[in-house]
């Protein structure tokens, strides 16, 4: 089979579907795993992925993590050892060179690189920690992902991005003025759920795949993964919709739209009717 663009390729479509069955029933359970919707999403984007390789990552987190100190500490510690350990030790980071590339989103991609976005490197930081007993946990900062250890009156930040430095209170409020030329609200500093970390990075996807018109088979996989969550924003659906008429799926995406109109005409019948004339129009280009 040839493939028009470089890898990674995405599996058959048995296999994506079970994938995606896998990824909704973790996303829908009691407590979801992040590594485990993490590793999910990367076998739907990458067919090298196998249940061996799922496992590999799995271990390899644990192997860091058992190379952490014992119980180094208090908050600051852990940040410290962790930037010892990953940052130093071997070479997590990131450079804006990472936003180009979709493997920078893929847990099992950016575990064999020591390179990605910063919410990725977050999950590898927090998963290894994680295993090592460490009190740690996601900070969405506004347009940049950051680790905290510790509860809110003692929390240290780090920045896997670059290279696990620990954070002062200056160093955060930049972060959010340098994203959003906002001051720091004290509820950026809260613990981001793992639901909202997965569905992050599914924005991210997203963006990527927006910027670039020829993979728009990433962008649809992205937003059908981010569908599945059991929260997520409704208009998703119609991003959905959008992405199969260009594919050309145009009975697809013409039914996905009418299904959306039929929810958005609660609140905006002009919206839902120009939805329901864009359908009409999809359907029209069969002819």
């Amino acid at each position: 089979m040839r493939f028009p663009h470089p890898p990674p390729y995405p599996p058959e479509p048995g296999r994506s579907a079970e994938l995606r069955r896998l990824f909704a029933d973790e996303a829908r359970s009691e407590r979801p795993d992040l590594t485990t919707l993490c590793l999910l999403m990367g076998a739907v984007a990458d067919r090298a992925l196998d249940e061996a390789g799922i496992d590999g990552v799995q271990m390899e987190l644990d192997r860091l993590a058992g190379q952490l100190p014992f119980r180094p500490g208090g908050p600051h510690a852990w940040a410290t050892a962790m930037r010892e350990l990953l940052g130093e030790r071997h070479g997590f980071g990131g450079s804006p060179a990472d936003y180009q590339r979709l493997e920078s989103s893929l847990l099992h991609e950016v575990l064999v690189r020591r390179r990605g976005l910063p919410i990725l490197l977050s999950v590898v930081w927090m998963e290894v920690a994680r295993r090592a007993g460490a009190p740690v946990y996601g900070v969405a900062l506004p347009g940049h992902f950051v680790v905290g250890f510790g509860p809110v009156d003692e929390q240290v930040l780090a920045d896997p991005f670059d290279g696990g430095r620990v954070l002062s209170g200056g160093d955060a409020e930049l972060l959010v003025a340098g994203a959003t030329g906002e001051a720091l609200d004290p509820s950026m500093l809260a613990p981001a759920d793992p639901l909202d970390v997965v569905l992050r990075v599914l924005n991210n996807v997203r963006a990527w795949g927006a910027a670039r018109p020829e993979r728009s088979e990433v962008s649809l996989w992205a937003v059908e993964l981010a569908l599945l969550l059991p929260s997520h924003p409704a208009r998703l659906r119609y991003e959905r919709a959008q992405l199969l008429v260009r594919r050309g799926e145009f009975l697809a995406g013409a039914a996905e739209l009418e299904g959306y109109a039929e929810v958005v005409s609660t609140f905006d019948g002009p919206s839902a009717e120009r939805m329901r004339g864009q359908a009409r129009a999809a359907r029209a280009r069969l002819n």
